[in-house]
């Protein structure tokens, strides 16, 4: 129970500033990047393939590090991982703004990725806690207000980061994690509340299936960042820790995931997979289209940032019209054919390509950005065990930041050359097939038919 009688018959709306400030950590520190990496570059001799290791650093570690905070949320309470992760969100940003040299910068990208992995499962538990403790089973506006922030700030990104390094330099983009942490540490200190609002009796962690389970998505994505023949080893490391993890998984009595309730849940597996795939093709466009902007479109970094304005405008537009109402359906389809037709776009654009142009497909990438990262997380809000609210919410965040993984790999394989034309194209091409996958998956799930069309409890 939080606080006092007059919060008891609604949402105590109290949580949401803490709760939206410390979900956005991580897209604000994910997007702003976007046109900082061609500066980094230049800055310290590296070409794209080596700074392309800031993208992956910060998604490996979130990947790895969401769902294992999403269990302790679950375990210990929203509280103190919230003020752990926004805590160390500071310090990265003090080492990331003083880095001498690339890798203290890729270090101080890892740790930014580890501090940034509580606030959004902590969120997520907070607003099944209050959905139980006020008996209102779904609090769509909460839920809308939280994608919308998270929206908003994922799309405007690549604006506010070309405006900070054009003001500052790229240093600029670390630096401002150092007044958002002290604002979190503030708000989650005098506002969270200090026991889980659902008291759990779990007594143990399962550590050993949360190293089983960090090892294998590890070695994953460390071959999708180079997927060589010469690294064969990854895909058979990752392949030994599943095997590890899903022996362990079945026998523990607290396990880390828990296999037969997953594996039994289909649609919550249809959604993870449609999160993936929205983000690869959301960050193809977020860091390969944006990189190929000041590269092979010739854009400054603020130039390339205000062409991106439409996607960012629309995105939010979208988001706020659309957050309030349940019903995921319809946004999972218009977000799926819409997504199609900025993938196939990308064929159709060249250095010669006018700005306008170039905006008109930014504003029309903007729809699904708006539609499917809202739509999948009302789908998880309702197909999710309570239980494991905060774990589940963890596993889609990993989910997206795998999207994120295959999108950098692809651009780096397209674009190892330079973020050059002919590299674009074959971008599109790969993130058109993305994107038909997508759809194909959303319209043979008919589960997500039902969500919104009748009370979920």
């Amino acid at each position: 129970m939080i606080g006092a009688p007059a919060r008891a018959q609604g949402f105590d709306r109290r949580l949401i500033a803490p709760m939206i400030l410390g979900s956005v950590l991580n897209p604000v520190n994910s997007s702003m990047l976007a046109v900082a990496l061609v500066p980094i570059g230049a800055a310290f001799g590296a070409p794209p393939s080596q700074t392309a290791w800031l993208v992956s650093a910060l998604y490996l570690a979130t990947a790895v590090g969401q769902p294992v905070v999403g269990r302790l949320v679950d375990t210990y309470g929203p509280r103190p991982l919230y003020l752990i992760g926004t805590g160390l969100v500071g310090i990265a940003g003090v080492l990331g703004a003083l880095a001498p040299s690339l890798p203290v910068l890729v270090a101080a990208r890892v740790l930014l990725g580890f501090g940034t992995c509580a606030a959004y499962p902590a969120s997520m538990h907070l607003i099944r806690g209050e959905s139980e403790r006020t008996g209102q089973d779904s609090p769509s506006a909460v839920l809308a207000a939280l994608a919308v922030a998270n929206q908003t700030i994922s799309v405007i990104g690549p604006t506010l980061g070309g405006l900070l390094i054009g003001l500052g330099g790229w240093h600029t983009i670390f630096t401002i994690n150092v007044p958002l942490s002290l604002a979190c540490l503030v708000l989650g200190a005098r506002r969270l509340p200090r026991l889980a609002a659902r008291r759990r009796t779990v007594t143990r962690v399962d550590l050993i299936g949360m190293v089983l389970f960090a090892g294998m998505l590890t070695a994953l994505l460390l071959f999708l960042m180079s997927p060589q023949a010469g690294h064969w080893y990854l895909p058979v490391l990752a392949l030994a820790a599943g095997a590890g993890l899903t022996w362990r998984e079945l026998r523990v009595a607290e396990p880390f995931i828990d296999l037969r309730v997953l594996g039994g849940n289909l649609p919550l597996l249809a959604t993870f997979l449609r999160q993936v795939l929205a983000y690869v093709t959301a960050y193809a466009f977020l860091y390969g289209f944006t990189q190929w902007l000041e590269q092979g479109r010739g854009l400054s970094a603020s130039v390339a940032g205000l062409v991106l304005l439409p996607m960012s405008l629309t995105a939010v537009a979208i988001t706020a019209v659309t957050g309030r109402h349940e019903q995921v359906w319809g946004k999972l389809l218009v977000g799926g054919l819409t997504q199609l037709a900025g993938c196939a776009a990308l064929l159709l654009v060249d250095q010669a390509s006018p700005i306008w142009l170039l905006c008109g497909l930014a504003l029309l990438i903007g729809i699904p950005q708006g539609l499917n990262g809202l739509a999948n997380q009302n789908t998880l809000y309702h197909q999710a065990d309570p239980a494991r609210m905060g774990s589940s919410a963890g596993l889609l965040r990993t989910c997206t930041y795998l999207g994120a993984m295959i999108a950098s790999a692809a651009s780096g394989a397209f674009f190892s050359r330079g973020a050059d034309t002919p590299g674009l194209h074959e971008l599109g091409l790969f993130t058109l097939t993305v994107a038909a996958l997508f759809l194909a998956v959303t319209l043979l799930d008919r589960s997500v038919r039902r969500i919104g069309s009748a009370q979920h409890h």
